[in-house]
């Protein structure tokens, strides 16, 4: 079995990336209260700090600041995501090794994990999480997207509401494959 190395920082900043199995599904968006809620309940018993997320159809981008003397973000994913995949109805197809585990097939069983390393960092990714349904086509500009934290920074004064301007005309790739 392949050994991942995750760098464990109490109370540090993390960037995550977090995907559905089949990126081909929009159930993040279609189910985006479920998911609310298991954000929800699981920061009511594993406290830590949203600081920036988008959520995609098919993933959702987020940087979290633990709490002083923790860094078991991996608990709070894995209860996220369960919480989130039993609020589903059943049905989607699991691998063979995945159904002798009893898991669903609704989660990628792995995520993208980055340690925030400084402020600069930190803005490096929060402006990556709000430019991120412009550069996936989903919308033309950054305050179209409900489903991000980018409309708390525009109250906050952080952003303008026209940050990033309008990209709809300009055919962008961001470097994505179409």
């Amino acid at each position: 079995m392949t050994s991942y190395r995750r760098n464990f920082v109490s109370g540090g900043s993390y960037f995550f990336t977090v995907n559905l199995a089949d990126r081909r599904l929009s159930l993040l968006t279609a189910h985006i209260e479920f998911l609310r809620e298991a954000f929800r309940v699981t920061r009511q018993r594993h406290p830590f700090t949203i600081n920036a997320i988008v959520v995609l159809p098919d993933h959702l981008h987020a940087i979290w600041t633990m709490p002083d003397g923790d860094a078991d973000f991996a608990t709070r994913w894995r209860l996220i995501k369960s919480a989130f995949s039993r609020s589903l109805s059943g049905g989607e197809p699991a691998s063979a090794s995945r159904a002798a585990k009893g898991e669903r097939g609704i989660w990628q069983r792995r995520y993208w994990e980055h340690t925030i390393s400084d402020e600069n960092d930190f803005a490096r990714h929060v402006d990556y999480i709000h430019i991120n349904p412009v550069k996936h086509g989903l919308v033309g500009r950054v305050c179209d997207w409900e489903a991000s934290s980018f409309h708390r920074y525009v109250k906050l004064g952080l952003y303008p509401i026209d940050w990033a301007g309008d990209m709809s005309q300009d055919g962008c790739s961001y470097g994505e494959r179409r």
